[in-house]
């Protein structure tokens, strides 16, 4: 069953959108990029593949998106939209996986620790700025504190996975992937099959979890 929910926060109205499991075991709440919403692959297959798993997927529009405003606000306001919104994510009494992807990643990483999410699930972690790899984002990854899960492109121009750095988490690659997840025909894979790797990865990880 899909529904969704306004949830009023700091800095504007967030959306909720709910793919619930009939008996679910946990939450997963995602979040978008900064240029993109929850209508992106990789969001939609999760929501549409985890819930027959136990897996309640909440799909979540920042305050920014609602409003229908095109460009992302600051780190800041991202993070206090997020806190407002957590307590109707974890209001199940249900673990959270506090996740995203791009720089919703970067959100969940940033928060994950405060707002006592069980673990992370990075979509697309933007480690760098294209073509910038001296501005490195890793501190906010390898700061989660919690079972962190990467999935990322072969190709991504944020950050490939052979750049990203030893540390406590776990890396899925998705060979010759850019940042949406989009594959080149040399790939020889379909993007049905992409989001089947993804979101075949990720519920195998959520069913290892031992702190969730």
């Amino acid at each position: 069953m899909t529904q969704s929910e306004i949830v009023e926060t700091g800095v504007g109205e967030a959306r909720i959108t709910w793919a619930e499991a009939k008996q679910p075991r946990i939450v997963l709440a995602v979040s978008h990029g900064a240029a993109g919403g929850i209508g992106a692959r990789d969001l939609q297959g999760l929501a549409a593949a985890l819930p027959p798993r136990g897996v309640t997927v909440a799909l979540v529009e920042q305050p920014w998106r609602v409003a229908g405003k095109k460009l992302a606000p600051a780190p800041k306001t991202l993070d206090a939209g997020w806190r407002d919104l957590w307590p109707a994510l974890a209001r199940a009494g249900l673990p959270v996986v506090a996740g995203g992807r791009s720089a919703g990643a970067r959100v969940a990483c940033r928060t994950a620790t405060e707002l006592g999410a069980c673990a992370v699930l990075a979509l697309s972690f933007p480690l760098h700025p294209p073509g910038k790899p001296e501005k490195s984002r890793a501190e906010e990854l390898l700061g989660a504190g919690v079972p962190t899960l990467v999935v990322q492109g072969g190709n991504d121009p944020f950050g490939k996975p052979a750049e990203f750095p030893e540390g406590d988490y776990e890396l899925l690659e998705v060979p010759y992937a850019d940042h949406g997840f989009a594959v080149p025909k040399k790939a020889g894979s379909t993007e049905e099959q992409v989001v089947e790797a993804i979101t075949s990865g990720v519920a195998t990880w959520i069913d290892g979890l031992r702190e969730c």
